[in-house]
Formats: C-alpha cells, structure tokens, sequence
C-alpha cells in the first residue's frame, strides 16, 4: 500500500473517524485495495496523520459493511467477493431500480428529465474520449437520480447500501469499450419510457438493463479467482 493509494483526509468531511472511513472505503470501492490486501493499521495511521483509534473505529465499520474480514490477533484484510453475495446484491439492486422507476415514470417532471437528459449525453461525450472510469460514475448518477427523483429520502442510501459488492466487482470490468456503448442505448431506452410515462416499457427497460450485470460479472470469478472466495 503506498500512500498515494488513499485520500487524505484533509479533502474529506465529518469526524476524524467518519473522514479515515470515507478515505479507506473509497480505496476499497474503486479496488485500489484489492480483495485480500492486508491493512495494517500502523500503516494507514502512518499514510493519513492520524491515530489508531479512528482507524480502528473506521475498520469496525467497514467490517460490518462487509468490505474487511478483520481475524482477531492475526490481520485485518479486504474481504473477497462471494457470488453468493453478489447475487443477492444484484437481485435487490434490480427490485429497487424497477419500484423507482416505476414510481418515476408516472410522476416524472420536465426539470427531472431534463437532467437525465444531460446525464446520458455527458455519458456519450465520456466514451468518446474513452473516459471508461469517468463514465462509470456518470452511470452510477443516473441511477442515483432515479433514486432521488422517487421522492423518498432514504432510497439512494439503500441503493448504495445494496450495491456495495457489486460497485467493486464493476471495477473489474474498467476498461471496456463495447459495453459503455450498449449501456448508454440501454439508458435512452428507459428515458424514453419515462419520458412517453409508458410503465410497462420502463419496468422492462430497467428489468433488461440491470439484467445484464450478473452474466458479465460470472466469467470474473474464473479471470480474477484470487479476488473470490472458493
């Protein structure tokens, strides 16, 4: 683990121990810390200024997120992916999805499309410049923004919550240039349902769209098998 790897906690906000969780859980997302890498406490208390106790506040949290495996008097490690667990994840990720952009459908306004509009060109111009990492986010925003838009405060949180195996494996598929391309007709599809507030059409395009993750996800567990439990 190099320094560099984690973000410091100067750029971040809340308690010392929310700000050390944010920099931890970001590495872990984004598989700066791959399944299996050792955390050493005194090394994150060494890389972010900080002591060992937000560290370890931050560790127990992220234990309970299920992202480190922490084996008392031994080590604390980045858990590795379960299928199992994944696909649980994409299961209630793609129940969500269908129940908000049902809702959405039938009470989206002109400034809600207006945004998913631009979400989906700034999508097009990223795959452009192959901005594959940029792209990814830009995606994750257009769910987010169907979360939003149910209207229920506490839905975006459980998308996040539901997706957190799954965020790390998508990792693994960066970069890809002809799945980008598909996804975004994907997009235009469900805006377009939403747009003409044609339900039916909606549930499947999301119901379709969302399908697509497990079969790409499978054949990592086979290129990537140090990342999976047995």
């Amino acid at each position: 683990m190099t320094a560099s790897s984690l973000n410091k906690v100067e750029n971040l906000s809340g308690s010392l121990s929310q700000r050390v969780y944010q920099s931890l859980r970001e590495a872990i997302l984004s598989m700066q810390y791959p399944p299996g890498t050792v955390i050493r406490k005194g090394a994150i208390c060494d890389q972010l200024g900080v002591s060992r106790s937000p560290v370890a506040e931050a560790l127990a949290r992220l234990s309970a997120e299920g992202l480190v495996d922490v084996i008392p008097q031994s080590a604390t490690k980045v858990s590795c992916f379960s299928m199992d667990e994944i696909r649980e994840a994409s299961f209630l990720r793609q129940a969500l999805e269908i129940a908000a952009v049902e809702k959405v459908t039938q009470e989206r306004t002109p400034e809600q499309l207006a945004a998913l509009t631009r979400n989906i060109r700034m999508q097009e111009l990223l795959v452009e410049d192959k901005d594959f990492v940029g792209f990814y986010e830009t995606d994750e925003e257009f769910h987010t923004m169907l979360m939003n838009f149910t209207g229920f405060n506490g839905v975006p949180q459980v998308l996040a919550s539901v997706s957190l195996h799954l965020t790390r494996a998508r990792m693994l598929m960066l970069p890809d240039e002809s799945r980008p391309k598909e996804t975004i007709k994907e997009h235009q599809a469900i805006l377009t349902a939403i747009k003409n507030q044609d339900v039916d059409a909606a549930r499947e395009a999301m119901r379709s769209h969302t399908g697509q993750l497990i079969p790409r996800i499978l054949p990592l567990e086979e290129s990537h098998a140090e990342y999976f439990k047995p």
